[in-house]
């Protein structure tokens, strides 16, 4: 069975975060984007954990739907936990994804957890434990859990991250490094990013939203064929067998707000050559730059840009749908109209993924404005015109060169 499955998000219980992140606004985003496997975030958060076993109920092996629902959305558990650390004289600052199959072991976990931190102080639980520890309490509460390093490249909390990470997974999890399958890239990076490195190779790159509200979801997501259930999802992980993981969806990683190196107060982003230039130092206020995740890439990285191993899995670059509608109609995201069409566009054709991955564009130009049409093509192509993110800033993407859109709007009236 081929599904999307967004496995890294966050609950209403979390800092920053949406006050709509329920279960049932998750499950009604995920049938509007497509996403038919949605992790449930957060289930460390006692509250949390409390709202999934009052309104879950099991499915297929491991996986859970929402009581008294018909849809066909499944949740798999898992959660991110913030690992705040001195190692080896510096402090160390990893953020980790861990599934679960099942309450039970969740318990265990959990049980675990709540006698090291604070659990209920945020969704995502800041404690002072070594990411090697953490492994071997998921672990032992279950084989069949997977630890994964979150945005793996971030500067501040990636495992990789040029403030406060490691240099390789070895130096982080130590004799855990085996039991480490995956790594999620991250917005900033994509998958030819950490090709680049040949000591990933053996490592699975899932990519996931971290959504902090529901229209975030499915952002950057993960497409499987194979049988709908828990252990057949972490195998096909496991595995990299691109039989069964058949691509991850990526943000275009210059969006990301950590891809390029740069000073946020001073409106400053440069290249990494740039950067090296300066010295990392900012040409504006003489402080520290920060490292950004391209970067980073190309301090550990022992093969050129390009390079690609084989066996690896594929994957897709892609916008928004709300995003390509706004620009197309020259507008911004949320205004009445861009929310109409958006509508209209899932309501035909079932899913925001079906729309931007799957529709013919003919039969978009059939129901929609032609500049509309013309984007979803550009982004299928990679035709984008990007300025990269820098130092917490999100990148822009734009389809279209000024007022392209309104000679492709007459060219379609006229046709």
């Amino acid at each position: 069975m081929k599904f999307i499955a967004d496995f890294h998000l966050h609950s209403k219980y979390s800092r920053a975060t949406s006050s709509r992140m329920d279960l049932e606004n998750l499950q009604k985003w995920a049938e509007i984007k497509g996403v038919n496997v949605l992790g449930t975030g957060d289930f460390t958060h006692p509250g949390w954990f409390k709202e999934l076993r009052e309104k879950l109920e099991p499915a297929e092996p491991g996986l859970f739907k929402l009581k008294n629902s018909n849809l066909e959305t499944r949740f798999i558990l898992t959660t991110e936990v913030s690992c705040i650390y001195s190692k080896k004289n510096r402090v160390r600052k990893i953020h980790i994804i861990i599934f679960a199959p099942s309450f039970e072991t969740v318990e265990k976990i959990n049980t675990q957890l709540g006698w090291i931190g604070n659990l209920e102080a945020d969704g995502r639980p800041i404690l002072g434990l070594d990411a090697k520890e953490l492994a071997k309490i998921v672990l032992n509460a279950s084989e069949n859990c997977l630890i994964v390093p979150a945005h793996a490249w971030t500067p501040y909390f990636g495992i990789f991250g040029s403030k406060t990470g490691f240099n390789s997974i070895e130096e982080c999890f130590e004799e855990y490094s085996k039991y480490i399958y995956a790594l999620e890239t991250g917005l900033s990076s994509d998958p030819p990013m950490n090709w680049r490195v040949s000591a990933l190779d053996k490592i699975t790159l899932i990519s996931c939203s971290d959504a902090h509200s529901p229209e975030k979801i499915g952002r950057e997501a993960n497409v499987f064929d194979t049988e709908l259930n828990y252990y057949s999802i972490i195998e096909a992980i496991k595995s990299k067998d691109s039989q069964k993981f058949l691509y991850t969806i990526e943000f275009f990683p210059q969006e990301g707000k950590y891809h390029y190196d740069g000073h946020r107060v001073c409106g400053v982003s440069v290249d990494p050559n740039e950067a090296k230039k300066y010295n990392n130092i900012c040409p504006s206020c003489g402080k520290p730059l920060t490292i950004g995740v391209l970067h980073r890439v190309d301090d550990l990285a022992d093969r050129p840009e390009g390079f690609k191993p084989e066996g690896v899995i594929p994957f897709k670059s892609l916008i928004p749908l709300e995003e390509i509608i706004a620009e197309a109609l020259g507008q911004t995201p949320g205004t009445k109209q861009v929310v109409e069409e958006y509508k209209s566009l899932v309501k035909k054709f079932k899913s925001e993924f079906s729309v931007l991955l799957d529709v013919p564009i003919e039969e978009i130009e059939k129901i929609s404005f032609p500049q509309i049409a013309e984007g979803i093509d550009r982004v299928r192509k990679g035709e984008v015109l990007i300025e990269p993110g820098y130092d917490g800033v999100y990148g822009k993407i734009r389809i279209f060169s000024k007022g392209e859109q309104e000679g492709i709007s007459k060219q379609g009236t006229l046709f």
